[in-house]
């Protein structure tokens, strides 16, 4: 058997949903992965729902689309309520902003709170990075893509005048993950 991972990104328009979908997926692919992604935006761009969902494997992908969630980041508490219970049993995870989101403590999904927002204004002074600092947690606890893989995704998709701050974003979102995995 194959090893196949889905993730979902979610949030509201304007917290850099797709961009993250679009990084992680770009990323998957440079590691060597099939890939497969697509997004979905509410009525209005910026405030409503918006998602994100990636496919990584090790082999051709046969469907496109997510038939359960392994991953699931939640950067909203909209995007938790609507999202949380097609996460995988005993082996899902959630992340979620732990600022924006209440989790339900009855789910059998681990749950870990990244402190994505407060950091990414805290310290970088702009909350439009929350997202890849998501990012960088992620992948410090799982291994999903290589780190490398994904700062090669930043140089290629970042637009060079946020590509410092966006990679500042990711060792964070790194330094994050290794506090919370050890």
């Amino acid at each position: 058997m194959t090893q196949t991972q889905q993730i979902r990104v979610s949030g509201f328009g304007g917290q850099g949903v797709v961009l993250a979908g679009l990084l992680l997926g770009q990323a998957g692919a440079i590691d060597g992965k099939y890939v497969s992604g697509s997004n979905s935006y509410g009525a209005q761009a910026r405030g409503s729902g918006c998602k994100s969902e990636i496919v990584l494997s090790e082999s051709p992908v046969d469907f496109p689309h997510l038939i359960g969630v392994d991953i699931l980041i939640a950067m909203s508490q909209g995007a938790y309520d609507l999202y949380h219970g097609e996460v995988r049993e005993d082996s899902g995870l959630i992340l979620y902003d732990q600022d924006l989101v209440v989790p339900k403590e009855s789910l059998k999904v681990k749950q870990i709170g990244i402190p994505a927002t407060h950091l990414a204004i805290k310290r970088l002074k702009n909350k439009q990075v929350a997202n890849i600092v998501f990012l960088g947690a992620l992948i410090e606890m799982t291994r999903i893509v290589s780190p490398k893989a994904l700062q090669k995704a930043i140089s290629m998709h970042v637009t060079e005048r946020f590509r410092p701050l966006n990679l500042k974003a990711f060792k964070l979102g790194i330094d994050v993950g290794r506090e919370i995995h050890g």
